[in-house]
Parts: structure tokens; C-alpha cells; sequence
């Protein structure tokens, strides 16, 4: 397409909005309620998945070892576990930081209840490797090779935390995907309308312009240029507002529930919306186009 003609479609979009602007602004008005529902999910999601993920780092799985093991046993069973790609940390707790911690959260004296024993250590067998995994949903296959393992004894694992934390994941994530789609076909519709009232106005024009030989493609370009500009301003509007608000209630909660924040991490601004953004323009100037061209595709036939 020439330079003249690009002007003229951009032109020509332009003036479809302005002869049809209470569907236009209807339209931008739905896929900006879209987008900013779309931001906002992905804004809890995200936040909610590193929450998830702060909550695997403190399920851990113990593996215990056979009776008369080696130290080199110990660290060949220690090298196996490192192979897995599943693995996030693996920590060695030998039996006297066993005895250690259990007397801690045991007796109200550990330090009497430690000198009571001596240097008998009732947990001298329970040396073991504490490990966390990524993800929780793999605990299950992951317990399965630990207990393959030659010279391992026992493995303790908490399999029904990690199995509600899979299935919250999932039900956000499928919830989530379901509300967005619902809201993307509407937008759909909305240009959709948006789209056919311009051509419906321009029929006349359209048909003088097919006679003198205009191709379908020119034809159609202002259509096309008028939904982009539609999903364009939808996109960014949202993001704006998005941005201010989640800045506004990351510093609100910072300021007044500490401890909130203590145990919870908001994913910062900046790290949030540089994947935000360009998700957020792609799917509005997309919406927009796609739902232009299905338009004109279906009606442009005169």
C-alpha cells in the first residue's frame, strides 16, 4: 500500500469514529472495562502465585537415611537429589541440629532438657536432607523417586498441603481465563457493531469505490484502522489507571497494616507492569483489529 493510501485510511478510520462516536466510545468504553479487569486479575494472580510460591518454599519434604550409612552414602544420595530440575533448596541437618531443633519446639527448657541427655543424642539415627521443591504439584512424582533411592530409609512429606495449593492454583487460574474470554467477546461484539454501523453509512460510497476498480483491501483498511485506534485507546487507559491504583494500595497497605506486609510480598510496580503493558496493547490493539477484519470480511461484500 502507497504512502497516500495509508493517509487516507488513517484519515478515513478516524472520521468512521467521529460519524459513530457513541459506539465508538461504547466500544473503547467495553474494552477498557476489559482490560482493566484483565490487569487487575493478572495484578492478584501474579501477586497470589509469588504468595504460592513463598508458601512451597516452607513445605519441605525430609528424607531419612539407613542405619550405618556412610558419610559418602549420605553425599551420593545428596548428588542424586541435586539432579532433579524440581528441586529449589536441599539443606543437610545432621543429628545434632535435630536433637537441636526438636528440643526447641519440644520443651519449654530445651537447654535443661539438652543437658538432661548429655551427650546421648536421642536423635543420633535422624540425620537427614531437607529439601523444597519449585512447585508443589510435582511433589508426588518427586516423592516417588526419593523412595527409589538406595541407602534411603524414609521419606516425610506433606502431601495434602501441597496438593490444595496446586488445586487453589488451578481453580485461580482457570477462573481467571474464564472471566477474561467472557469480556473479550463482548468487546468483540461491541466493535463488531461499532464496525457495521460505518460501513452501513458508507455502503453508497463503498460500491462507487468497488466500480472504479478499488481493491478489497483498500476498502477495507479504514475499517481496520478504526478498530486498531478503538483497541489502542482502550488499551491505554486502563494501564493508566492500573498503574496509579496498584501504586496507590501497595503504599496504602505498606503504611498501614506492617504486618501484612511483613508476611506477604507485593510484586513491585515496575517488575508488574513491564509485562503488563505491552500484554495489555496487544490484546487491545488485537481486539480491535481482529474484530475490525471479521467486520468487514462479513459485510464488505457489495
Amino acid at each position: 500500500m502507497r504512502i497516500s493510501s495509508v493517509g487516507y485510511s488513517i484519515k478515513q478510520g478516524a472520521k468512521n469514529i467521529r460519524r459513530n462516536l457513541l459506539f465508538s466510545l461504547a466500544s473503547v468504553g467495553t474494552i477498557v472495562a476489559c482490560l482493566f479487569v484483565f490487569g487487575l486479575f493478572y495484578a492478584v494472580l501474579v501477586n497470589f502465585r509469588a504468595a504460592i510460591h513463598k508458601i512451597e518454599s516452607t513445605i519441605s519434604i525430609s528424607v531419612f537415611f539407613d542405619e550405618g550409612i556412610s558419610e559418602e552414602g549420605i553425599k551420593l544420595i545428596g548428588e542424586q537429589i541435586l539432579t532433579r530440575k524440581e528441586v529449589n533448596t536441599r539443606d543437610y541437618i545432621s543429628p545434632e541440629q535435630a536433637w537441636e531443633e526438636f528440643s526447641e519446639q519440644t520443651y519449654d527448657d530445651p537447654e535443661a532438657a539438652r543437658a538432661a541427655f548429655g551427650d546421648d543424642n536421642p536423635l543420633a539415627n535422624s540425620a537427614s536432607y531437607k529439601i523444597t521443591l519449585k512447585d508443589a504439584s510435582t511433589q508426588a512424582d518427586f516423592v516417588q523417586f526419593l523412595e527409589g533411592i538406595e541407602g534411603v530409609r524414609k521419606v516425610s512429606s506433606s502431601s495434602y498441603t501441597a496438593d490444595s495449593i496446586s488445586a487453589i492454583n488451578a481453580f485461580v487460574g482457570y477462573a481467571s481465563f474464564g472471566i477474561i474470554l467472557i469480556l473479550f467477546l463482548v468487546s468483540i461484539f461491541l466493535i463488531n457493531n461499532t464496525i457495521t454501523i460505518g460501513i452501513t453509512v458508507r455502503r453508497e460510497e463503498i460500491k462507487i469505490m468497488k466500480l472504479i476498480g478499488a481493491t478489497n483491501g483498500f476498502v477495507r483498511a479504514p475499517f481496520i484502522v478504526e478498530g486498531v485506534i478503538i483497541g489502542l485507546v482502550g488499551s491505554v487507559i486502563p494501564l493508566v489507571l492500573l498503574y496509579y491504583l496498584y501504586d496507590m494500595v501497595i503504599n496504602y497497605i505498606a503504611g498501614r497494616f506492617t504486618i501484612l506486609k511483613s508476611l506477604f510480598d507485593f510484586t513491585p510496580p515496575g517488575t508488574l507492569f513491564s509485562k503488563l503493558i505491552p500484554m495489555t496493547l496487544i490484546l487491545g490493539i488485537g481486539i480491535g483489529f481482529f474484530g475490525s477484519l471479521l467486520t468487514t470480511r462479513k459485510h464488505l461484500k457489495v
